[in-house]
């Protein structure tokens, strides 16, 4: 018979959760036969229940956080980013996404970024396309300032857009 001795483990808080809170697992002695093992915790479903919400809330918080999603095409089939000027913060990133009108792609005017962005790494190429519905490019802007983009088999239609990075 094997036997396991008693251990603490404690569990910090987080605030606006519970204030100062620790949970203590107790592992109390078990026996143990060759195929199954016995052990006893004490712990609150509560507490559990905390600690997995900051765990989840932590988790998303550390996560590149996703400022919008543009839609390449407008629902009606016009020939648009939806929408086609908005702002973000720096770092948050940018989903473009095909809707209609396709094959589109998200290229960034090199005339028309803050100094000292490289376009050919925030860009598509031109010849590379989203073909079908659904089909993503995703940006992440980090330089503050104004950014100008278009689709280039339909920059002659007016296919365009802005964004200002916070």
């Amino acid at each position: 018979m094997a036997t396991v001795t008693s251990a603490a483990v404690t569990i910090p808080s987080f605030i606006a959760l519970k204030a100062n809170t620790t949970t203590k697992v107790v592992a109390t002695k078990a026996k143990v036969s060759s195929s199954l093992r016995l052990f006893s915790a004490k712990a609150s479903l509560k507490d559990f229940g905390i600690a997995i919400v900051a765990t989840a809330a932590t988790t998303i918080l550390a996560s590149n956080a996703l400022a919008v999603e543009v839609l390449l095409g407008s629902d009606d089939g016009g020939l648009a980013f939806v929408p086609n000027d908005f702002s973000v913060g720096a770092g948050e990133k940018i989903v473009f996404k095909n809707n209609a009108g396709y094959p589109h792609n998200v290229v960034f005017d090199e005339d028309e970024v803050p100094s000292g962005v490289d376009v050919s790494k925030i860009s598509m190429s031109e010849e590379d396309l989203l073909n079908g519905p659904g089909e993503t490019y995703s940006v992440t802007l980090s330089e503050k300032g104004s950014y100008s983009f278009y689709c280039s088999p339909h920059q002659g239609a007016g296919m365009k857009g802005k964004v200002t990075v916070n």
